[in-house]
């Protein structure tokens, strides 16, 4: 049986159409928390009258007479064979509707605990007891946009009975793989349905958004009731859920053997081409792991393009390993050639295909049957793949334009969404402080609630995400405004309680000599000083008094510091000035030991004298560092030498600093790493010299790694003195 793996197409489109539920009222949101608390008993003697009387919604119950009598009550779904079913249409794949503000007393949070996805759909079928490991699913959501719309189409009519009958009779079903498509749709339809009676309760509670309305809520109690739809539905769902699992884990397992196998075949046909057997017999041997490989199913997405050309590069070393001769390889080459020149002309029949779902998943398999074909000769290799290329590529292209219009629609909805949510999160920012303004400003949210009902779908990336965030808004309101009133006449106290804290902390660090932190401390306190709001007027000057003083008391403090830093730096321009006069009046004795000698004392006073003013201290340095190289150029010392001198006195500067061991144990490090670079940088090149023996610039060539060899060896010369220094520290 032969089951090939399936390609990923040359241009992935996303073509999730999201679905949105329209909210209910977001005054009654507010009430949230209150309403979840009902007592256990209730609800179990509540549930109980419920099971009894199963009442449906007048609504419902009159559009499903009306249903009833033009169309007789569909059929439960049953196992019947594919080709008995109807070609699915293209559809859009439908999402979890919006948060909800609240349920009613139709549905309770069970209710709404299913999925909030729909189920990915598959088409390919599975064995009733096991997975075959050929058998993969044969498209995703993008690719049966046409049988789901049928399906949900289907679906559209039916009652919440109805809709739980018929998924109760598909969890029976055996092949969870066929009975996905319908699960989700059902699904899908029945949320709908539970939305709509919920949508209608909460709507009639919205319109009743007073501030009185506001101000009993506190005395209601809402009694949630259980719905045994829902809970059958929920039920029959969980059953295939776990079936679903079941066979997801199956399928997996099988994909992780099948990599196996073809790993094992790899190894095989690895050892094949080193094989010294005579051709007729490498030759059968061959074509047999072919007809293996070919036979072998899926295997995990992130290993198929390296199994695909690891397999290919080895098929093609195998015929120049072997050398077949040239007319059995003529004529494999002669049957390949026909082969994906069909291939060419039946992708190029898809432009007539009307679906783009099936010219998609038709393409899909012609690019399958393209990888399982071998070589062709090579003047007709990149002609037949840029034929092949040219009709995926239209067929790719027609079918992300049908997209990009879903697309662009969504991107219009999400601007609209966007502004409401700008505007809600505007008017939760004025914060009122007087009952007027607060009933204004509900007025406002209510109405933003309204326009974003009339808005579609946004994409699927940011639909959950722009909700979230306008609901977020409105929960905010709502919050604020019931705590209002509570808060406000606690909050001068408050002011007050955060301004003495902050007087607290002020004069906790006003003696600190960390000028630079502490500055910056006291800055963001006196801007947490301004966000505070007002306090009780008997407190406010003196609070106010006591903060400032312990500010003034620092910020003067820091003046008076670096005040007196200025005159330290001119005094010390003035030594180092001083300096540069003496090192230029400075005259060789005989013993260029000791004339080395006090150029590095020169050197290290130069250190210790500190800082200049910024103006003068490049202008001085390059000065003093001009003078001191022209002395040591007339010592006549190696660079070696120099270099050594120059690293001992840096690190004698460095023993006084309050961290010396750290800088040394780093600087050791550092050497220690910089030698061993060097020894590898000469291994690598004096084996490299060898490579150039037969150039016509060899001599040039070796002379130049030569040159870059003596260099490192001199190098590291200089860091072993170094290294010397830091160790007789």
């Amino acid at each position: 049986m032969e089951n090939k793996e399936k390609l990923n197409p040359a241009i992935e489109i996303n073509t999730d159409i999201q679905t949105e539920d329209k909210s209910t009222d977001p005054a009654t949101k507010a009430g949230e928390t209150k309403k979840r608390v009902v007592k256990a008993k209730a609800v179990k003697a509540e549930t109980e009258e419920k099971k009894k009387k199963v009442a449906k919604p007048k609504a419902v119950k009159s559009e499903t007479e009306e249903k009833k009598k033009k169309a007789a009550k569909p059929k439960v779904v049953k196992a019947e064979p594919e080709d008995k079913k109807e070609k699915p249409k293209k559809t859009t794949k439908k999402t979890q509707p919006e948060k909800e503000i609240e349920v009613t007393d139709a549905v309770d949070e069970k209710s709404v605990s299913t999925e909030s996805v729909v189920e990915t759909t598959v088409v390919a079928e599975k064995p009733k007891k096991a997975v075959s490991k050929t058998e993969k699913p044969k498209s995703d959501d993008s690719e049966n946009q046409e049988e789901e719309e049928d399906i949900n189409l289907k679906y559209d009519g039916y009652t919440k009975e109805q809709l739980v009958e018929v998924v109760e009779a598909l969890v029976q079903h055996e092949d969870v793989n066929h009975i996905r498509k319908y699960i989700g749709a059902i699904k899908v339809a029945f949320r709908k349905l539970v939305k709509s009676e919920s949508l209608s309760s909460l709507e009639k509670n919205f319109s009743d958004g007073s501030e009185e309305h506001d101000t009993n809520e506190e005395n209601e109690e809402v009694t949630v009731s259980t719905d045994p739809l829902v809970e059958r539905f929920d039920k029959s769902f969980s059953i295939y859920k776990e079936k679903k699992n079941a066979y997801d884990v199956a399928f997996e397992k099988q994909k992780t053997d099948n990599l196996k196998e073809k790993e094992s075949i790899l190894e095989e046909l690895r050892n094949l081409v080193d094989s010294e057997e005579e051709l007729k017999k490498t030759y059968d041997q061959f074509k047999n792991l072919q007809e293996r490989w070919k036979e072998i199913g899926p295997v995990p997405q992130n290993a198929k393009s390296t199994l695909w050309n690891n397999f290919n590069f080895l098929v093609e070393k195998f015929f120049d390993k072997v050398k077949i001769n040239k007319e059995l390889k003529d004529l494999d080459l002669k049957k390949n050639l026909e082969a994906k020149t069909e291939l060419c002309e039946k992708a190029e029949e898809l432009f007539l295909e009307p679906s783009i779902t099936k010219s998609f998943q038709q393409l899909q398999k012609l690019h399958e049957a393209w990888k399982e074909i071998g070589p062709v000769s090579k003047d007709m290799k990149d002609i037949l793949w840029e034929r092949f290329k040219t009709a995926s590529d239209k067929l790719n292209q027609r079918r992300q334009d049908f997209y990009d219009g879903l697309r662009d629609e969504q991107k219009k909805n999400y601007s609209a969404k966007l502004v409401l949510c700008e505007k809600a999160e505007q008017i939760v920012e004025l914060q009122p402080d007087n009952v007027r303004d607060w009933k204004e400003n509900t007025d406002q949210i209510n109405e933003l609630f309204k326009v974003w009902k009339t808005i579609g779908y946004a994409p699927k990336k940011v639909n959950n995400e722009i909700w979230n965030r306008f609901i977020a808004a409105i929960d905010k309101f709502f919050k604020n405004k019931k705590n209002f009133f509570k808060q406000f006449k606690d909050q001068l106290t408050e002011n007050y309680n955060q301004k003495l804290n902050l007087c607290i902390q002020a004069e906790a660090i006003k003696d600190s000599e960390d000028w630079k932190q502490t500055t910056d401390q006291l800055i963001a306190l006196q801007q947490e000083w301004k966000k505070i709001g007002p306090t009780p007027n008997k407190y406010s000057d003196k609070v106010w008094k006591r903060f400032r003083e312990a500010c003034d008391h620092f910020f003067n403090r820091k003046s008076e510091y670096f005040s007196n830093i200025g005159e330290k730096q001119s005094e010390n321009l003035k030594k180092k000035l001083e300096l540069i006069e003496k090192v230029k009046n400075f005259e060789y004795t005989d013993d260029n030991n000791q004339n080395l000698k006090t150029l590095n004392e020169f050197q290290r006073e130069w250190m210790n004298i500190g800082h200049v003013p910024i103006k003068q201290k490049e202008k001085i340095q390059k000065e003093f560092k001009k003078i001191i190289d022209e002395l040591f150029e007339k010592l006549k010392i190696s660079q070696r030498s120099q270099k050594a001198y120059s690293f001992k006195s840096k690190i004698e500067n460095l023993k006084n600093a309050p961290n010396a061991d750290n800088i040394i144990y780093k600087e050791k490090s550092f050497l220690v790493n910089k030698i061993n670079g060097l020894n590898n940088d000469i291994k690598v090149w004096e084996n490299n010299i060898g490579f150039f023996a037969s150039s016509k610039k060899a001599d040039v060539l070796k002379a130049e790694f030569e040159q870059k060899i003596k260099r490192a060896k001199e190098e590291i010369k200089v860091i072993e003195e170094k290294l010397k220094i830091l160790q007789s520290m």
